[in-house]
């Protein structure tokens, strides 16, 4: 048996920052391309209007901020933090490639965002919420720097219990992926990393609860792809 890191651990950032070279290809891979749609839906609940800069939490290798500045052209600045370097590498040379982006990279403890209070028109966090150990606490660091009346955006896996789906996708995000993914990334524990931290994470009501619980008002939630992942949303108080 596979021993995987807690969330949240230093033991966490190592394993990211391990597979960084890889990570995006076996996005692609093991989605079959569904990951690049889900963040254009993440990307899609961040208001058209605004000058505040907008913050990607846990950008990894920033897609989510790539996303963002390809549906929102006439947006602001975007922002997007990690507490892996080399995450953040692989994604600075993927914004590199392209001119005229308004996207800046930096590393960041979700804990301890580093940016003054009301700071941000919108907060995402992508496929990250689930590596801190301490939900509530990040979330409530994310609205300190959300600006009243902003956004909080997340995208995160959820356990999927459906009676025909659940089973077929259990086997293959518990045997298959795993497998396949130490194989290509040399990494056996980061790839059950994966399923092992989504089972730890708490359904869409006990979520939004949370989000409540950090101070988050008018907290929605939709599934995409019959339950794999939901999106969450919620406001910060004016």
């Amino acid at each position: 048996m596979i021993k995987t890191p807690p969330s949240g651990s230093p033991a966490v950032r190592k394993m990211f920052s391990s597979i960084a070279g890889k990570y995006d290809f076996l996005n692609r891979l093991f989605s079959l391309g569904t990951d690049i749609r889900w963040r254009r839906e993440l990307a899609s609940e961040i208001p058209e209007s605004g000058s505040l800069p907008v913050l990607d939490v846990a950008t990894g290798t920033a897609d989510v901020s790539l996303a963002m500045e390809e549906m929102h052209p006439g947006g602001g600045l975007i922002i997007g933090t990690d507490f892996s370097l080399p995450m953040l590498q692989v994604g600075a040379n993927k914004i590199a490639d392209k001119k005229g982006r308004r996207i800046r990279l930096t590393a960041g403890d979700a804990y301890a965002l580093p940016f003054r209070s009301d700071t941000f028109g919108a907060v995402t966090i992508a496929f990250g919420l689930r590596n801190l150990v301490h939900r509530i606490d990040g979330m409530k660091e994310m609205i300190r720097v959300l600006a009243p009346g902003g956004r909080m955006v997340i995208l995160e896996f959820s356990p999927i219990d459906r009676p025909l789906a659940g089973p077929f996708f259990r086997l293959y995000f518990h045997r298959i992926m795993p497998f396949l993914g130490g194989i290509i990334s040399g990494n056996p524990a980061a790839y059950q990393y994966l399923p092992d931290s989504v089972d730890r994470f708490p359904d869409p009501v006990t979520l939004a609860g949370e989000m409540m619980e950090a101070g988050f008002t008018e907290v929605k939630y939709r599934p995409l792809t019959m339950g794999i992942a939901y999106l969450h949303t919620g406001i910060k108080a004016v």
